[in-house]
């Protein structure tokens, strides 16, 4: 007689059955970490070594694979640059959808965006964020990137004119106050290294530090409305007197 005894039938069907929907998941999963991973390589060999200088095989190396393990999760070395771009500016797009319905001056938000800007530039794919578009790209991809950009510039244009109009920030040009924002923060991926004592976030800070000293309503000041027709009246002033002097 068998001294093992068999397990109760509402215990065998109380066992759940494996599903194979859970390791498909599982495996998707994987593959996204593996894809990230060389993404991340890829922007590192680029900051190093330039995007012309940079070789599949060096990628591959990096991450101690064979050139057709990259070729699983990518298809060329375009793309890894487009996703790299994509990867950097996605930071920044998921910063404008944190602040969008927050209950704060406009000069606040602004701030957060700003800060992840900075953070996204000084990160490994600072240098590919502001270097892609100078790359030979597929058209699709430049128009793409064309894209991006543009909606990452307006939504400062929108923050900043928000401002203005809810008193947080001083009347000024959008277009060219985002403009000067922006240019800042891209230059640090051309200096930023990050073995360097200060972080990315350390770096983000400071700049939106001085960012925001610059942008604050002076105390005192008239209000915006007054402000702009001052303004105005005195640009109209300066073009009368410089006409006058042309006509002499």
């Amino acid at each position: 007689m068998n001294s093992r005894r068999a397990s109760p039938p509402a215990a065998r069907a109380a066992q759940p059955a494996a599903s194979p929907w859970r390791a498909s998941r599982e495996r998707l999963r994987d593959r996204e970490v593996k894809r990230e991973a060389v993404i991340r390589a890829a922007a590192r060999e680029f900051n190093r070594k330039g995007y012309h200088n940079t070789s599949l095989d060096d990628i591959a190396a990096r991450l101690e694979v064979t050139k057709p393990t990259v070729y699983y999760y990518v298809t060329s070395k375009e793309q890894l640059l487009f996703e790299c771009f994509v990867a950097g500016v996605e930071q920044i797009r998921a910063a404008f959808r944190e602040v969008h319905q927050l209950p704060v001056p406009a000069r606040e938000r602004l701030n957060a965006v700003l800060r992840h800007y900075g953070e996204a530039v000084a990160s490994e794919f600072g240098w590919c964020m502001v270097r892609a578009e100078d790359q030979d790209l597929s058209p699709g991809m430049s128009r793409h990137i064309k894209a991006l950009k543009s909606e990452i510039d307006h939504g400062i244009r929108r923050l900043i004119r928000e401002g203005v109009q809810d008193g947080s920030i001083e009347p000024c040009d959008a277009k060219m106050t985002a403009f000067a924002l922006a240019g800042a923060l891209n230059w640090i991926a051309h200096w930023y290294r990050e073995d360097r004592s200060l972080t990315g976030a350390q770096i983000a800070d400071a700049f939106v530090a001085i960012f925001e000293a610059g942008l604050r309503p002076r105390r005192g000041a008239a209000p915006a409305s007054v402000r702009d027709r001052q303004r105005r009246s005195a640009t109209r002033q300066s073009g009368l007197r410089l006409n006058k002097k042309l006509r002499a």
